[in-house]
């Protein structure tokens, strides 16, 4: 068995006091075979930070071997042998709740346990400070709390006496480590005045509270509200809650938290829709969220008193927060609309002309989970076609009087808002040039067309090009404010076939110029 063994086996050390709270006694532990004892000056039992001196007896004097000490597992430097049967050791400034010391006694062959101490660190008691009582308006019972200050580390006894105005006690409960105490209504007359006083005691001394008044009609709170339902509007991050409450004071006011996944509790300022609605917004999408609620009076009344000792205080009375709901709230639908282009086909025999539709993809940040459509409609509303998802470009056949389309993504969450694909041309000529790398591209008016007819607004431009001929048609949308761009990524290193400008305007797009 080596000095570091666990010879001082105590699972656990549980303290108790006598009446006057001291000794120190021992229990559920397994004493060791010792040789000897320890003692501790001023006590075991000590106040947080002191300097101690713990004094090692062996019960044989042999001056050839040598007494050391460990607290709480490391060696104490600070020693001063006092006789051959005792050792002073020097302990400074203990912070610890409670401390184990162990004492050694190492001679040529053998280290043997001399004895153990335990060493318990505590504070006087805190001030008991801002003490509310509060009962509901069907409740029997009337529920005070206090804060207790900082943390003794020590058996800490609460009297709370309950005191007539002129001093009288006509009560007195007493509470052990606690902070929070519950008094039957039925004790205390609704309309006369009390006075809550809290004492505080522990080995190292007394605090006492100062006076509270206490008149139960005004600690009255209100009955805590029930959430009946959890709305979320279509492709909206707003929660709308419904609530209903016994209570019926117009001066009563809802107030919402929440969280998500256990974590910790937000409070959330809400909306008052209308009676019994709120509405929660700057949610996040496709979220589990917890909510609860709770109503308070905006109108309290102020409880007055001639008592020097009290401070007259208003309070806003709250119920007590409510059961728990979950809502998951919805997807998100696409907000923008999609970059639309078309190509037209020359009409045939049959008046028939034939349309192939083109867009880009939605952002992937604009909305919730995946595209499940394209839908096509007339302009007149009716649906011409829908279009798979993997695709993006769709042919159709159209009637020569037809002059627009519109496109919609139908995804998990909604549809993006309708693109309007314009079919008429204006008849106005813009001509693209191309220097000798065949990436950059610029264009320019034709002598008389520009600015437009007074009616029609520039929009944007679209420049339309093939790579390869027969493979086929690449588009970009492009600000109205350019007159050039390039064209980068791949199509840079092979033939660059058929290119041209188009521009788009409030009801036409310009004719093709290849």
């Amino acid at each position: 068995m080596t000095l570091s063994s666990v010879i001082w086996r105590c699972i656990i050390v549980l303290l108790t006091f006598s009446i006057n709270y001291f000794p120190l006694l021992h229990v559920g532990c397994q004493r060791a075979i010792t040789s000897g004892y320890l003692t501790a000056e001023p006590a075991p039992l000590f106040l947080m930070g002191s300097n101690l001196t713990v004094y090692c007896h062996t019960d044989k004097c042999d001056r050839s071997s040598k007494i050391s000490m460990k607290l709480n597992g490391k060696p104490v430097d600070k020693w001063e042998r006092i006789n051959c049967t005792t050792v002073k050791f020097h302990l400074p400034s203990i912070w610890i709740p409670l401390s184990a010391a162990i004492c050694w006694q190492t001679s040529d062959y053998m280290t043997k346990l001399v004895d153990g101490l335990d060493l318990l660190a505590g504070l006087p008691p805190d001030k008991p400070d801002t003490i509310t009582c509060e009962t509901a308006r069907s409740s029997s019972l009337i529920n005070c709390s206090w804060t207790r200050g900082q943390e003794t580390y020590l058996p800490t006894l609460y009297n709370i006496s309950v005191n007539r105005e002129n001093g009288s006690q006509i009560r007195l409960f007493q509470i052990q480590g606690a902070d929070k105490i519950t008094i039957p209504r039925r004790m205390l007359d609704e309309n006369t005045t009390y006075l809550i006083i809290i004492t505080a005691s522990n080995h190292f001394g007394t605090s006492q509270s100062d006076p509270v008044v206490l008149r139960v009609k005004d600690i009255v709170i209100p009955e805590s509200p029930i959430i009946m339902k959890i709305e979320f509007q279509s492709n909206s991050v707003a929660a709308i809650l419904q609530w209903k409450s016994n209570e019926s004071s117009v001066h009563l006011r809802p107030h919402v938290k929440l969280r998500t996944n256990n974590t910790s509790w937000e409070m959330r300022a809400g909306v008052e829709l209308s009676k019994n609605l709120i509405r929660t917004d700057n949610l996040t999408h496709l979220t589990e969220y917890e909510f609860q609620m709770k109503i308070c009076n905006t109108a309290p009344e102020l409880t007055r008193t001639n008592a020097s000792s009290i401070t007259a205080r208003k309070a806003l009375l709250c119920s007590k927060w409510s059961p728990s709901m979950r809502k998951t709230s919805p997807g998100k639908g696409p907000s923008q609309q999609l970059q639309v282009w078309r190509k037209v086909e020359r009409q045939g025999t049959d008046g028939q002309r034939n349309v192939t539709v083109l867009w880009k993809p939605l952002p992937p940040e604009d909305f919730s989970g995946k595209v499940i459509e394209y839908d096509i409609f007339l302009d007149n509303g009716q649906k011409l076609k829908t279009c798979a998802a993997e695709y993006f470009q769709c042919a159709v056949q159209l009637p020569a009087e037809v002059s627009s389309l519109s496109i919609s993504a139908v995804t998990t969450y909604g549809k993006s808002p309708p693109a309007d694909v314009i079919l008429k041309q204006s008849g106005i000529a813009i001509l693209p040039t191309a220097d000798d790398s065949a990436v950059f591209v610029s264009w320019s008016w034709t002598t008389g067309n520009y600015p437009l007819k007074q009616e029609e607004e520039l929009q944007y431009y679209v420049m339309e090009w093939t790579n390869v001929p027969g493979k086929g048609l690449w588009w970009q949308k492009l600000p109205k404010d350019l007159n050039s761009t390039s064209i980068t990524g791949t199509l840079t290193t092979e033939p660059l076939g058929n290119l041209s400008v188009h521009i788009r305007t409030s009801n036409a797009s310009s004719d093709f110029f290849f």
